[in-house]
Parts: structure tokens; sequence; C-alpha cells
């Protein structure tokens, strides 16, 4: 009875263990799929970090007011609204990453609608993006183009969004240690000139986030 009972005992334990170690296992695979999967959304001033499984990457997008708001605008031809200058005319910003070890991370540059009261509408608004090169002049990204939404729920932003650039900072073929990378943008945004002006105040406002999300 006694080596009955101890059998029992020992078979109890072993599978114990088994289980115990099942479970170890799938604790191990949930945690390295949520790491491998990370991504994260980046829309105020500031940084935020986030660890996937190759490294550590940060993003951080720097402007005050991420965005441009325009109120009783003159209708205008592309090439005076491609030219703009100006407060609510042009927005510059600045997208940059710090990855250590060989990662890459891969962003979206996206325009959000904001609701306001009268808006004109989207199809009057021309968005323009362009990209700073190396020699500290500007070419062009997207548009001119009218606001297009995409699919619904693409991203985690409280309102319409639009893609207006994506891109990728890697470090894949380079060592472990720290490397700084950055892009600056220039979004200008305007109305068309074939919009027929209503008589009344009307106001059009988007603001700009930076999608990001680390490969594996």
């Amino acid at each position: 009875m006694v080596d009955i009972e101890d059998n029992k005992k020992e078979n109890n334990n072993t599978s114990k263990q088994v289980l115990l170690s099942v479970l170890g296992v799938a604790i191990l695979i949930v945690a390295v799929v949520g790491i491998s999967f990370a991504a994260f959304t980046y829309t105020q001033a500031g940084e935020r970090e986030n660890t996937i499984s190759t490294g550590t990457v940060t993003m951080a997008y720097n402007e005050p007011d991420n965005g441009i708001t325009i109120e009783n605008a003159i209708p205008m031809p592309e090439g005076q609204g491609k030219v703009l200058t100006g407060e609510n005319n042009l927005f510059d910003f600045t997208v940059t990453a710090t990855i250590k070890g060989k990662t890459a991370i891969d962003y979206e540059v996206v325009a959000v609608k904001q609701t306001v009261e009268n808006p004109i509408p989207d199809e009057d608004i021309r968005l323009y993006l362009e990209a700073k090169t190396d020699q500290n002049d500007y070419t062009e990204v997207s548009g001119p183009k009218p606001f297009t939404a995409d699919e619904p729920e693409k991203y985690e932003a409280e309102g319409e969004t639009m893609q207006l650039d994506s891109g990728t900072f890697s470090n894949k073929d380079g060592s472990d240690e720290t490397k700084n990378f950055s892009k600056s943008y220039r979004l200008r945004m305007w109305v068309d000139s074939a919009y027929n002006l209503t008589g009344t105040s009307q106001t059009y406002k988007v603001t700009v986030n930076v999608y990001g999300k680390g490969q594996d």
C-alpha cells in the first residue's frame, strides 16, 4: 500500500510539473508575441519609448501645436498654395528614432481631421506634404490632394484619418550600438480655387500624428 501511495504522489507531482512547464511555455510564447508585435502611437510633444524583441526604439515627434487650422481662407490656385508661408499656412515637424540593436521601425505620418463648426468640405481642401533634403531644401512627398479618409479604425485616432507618408528607420545592417535617425517634413493646407465662398464663416482643422511599429 505504501508503494502504491508513493507512486500516486510521484505521478501527481510529475503531472503538476508537466502542467507548470506547459503553462510556463505558453506564458513565454504570449510574452514573445506581445513584444515582437509591440506597436505605439505618438501624438503629443515629447517622446515615448517602446521595447521590442531585438532592441529599444524611441520615437519623438516635436512641434508645439501639431496641426493646421484655416478660417475664412480665400480660395487659391495650386501654384500659390504650394509656396504659402506664415502661421496656419504651413506646419514644420520632425520624426526621429533612436534604435538600440539590429532592428528597424516602420512609421506612418497621418493627418487627422478635427471636428469643427461649419467645416469646409473635404473635397475643397488641399494638403501638400514635403520632406527636407540633405541640402536643406524641400521635395514633394504627397499632394496637393483633397482630404480623403482612410478605412475606418485604421488608426487609434479621434477623427477621420488620411495617410500622408510612410517610411522605415533601419539599423538591421548596423551594430548593437545606439543609432539616431530623423526626417523633417513641411505640411501646407489651403482651399482650392474652385471652391465657391458661401458668405458664412467656415473652418477646417487637421492635426498630424505619427504611428510606428517595430519590425521583428
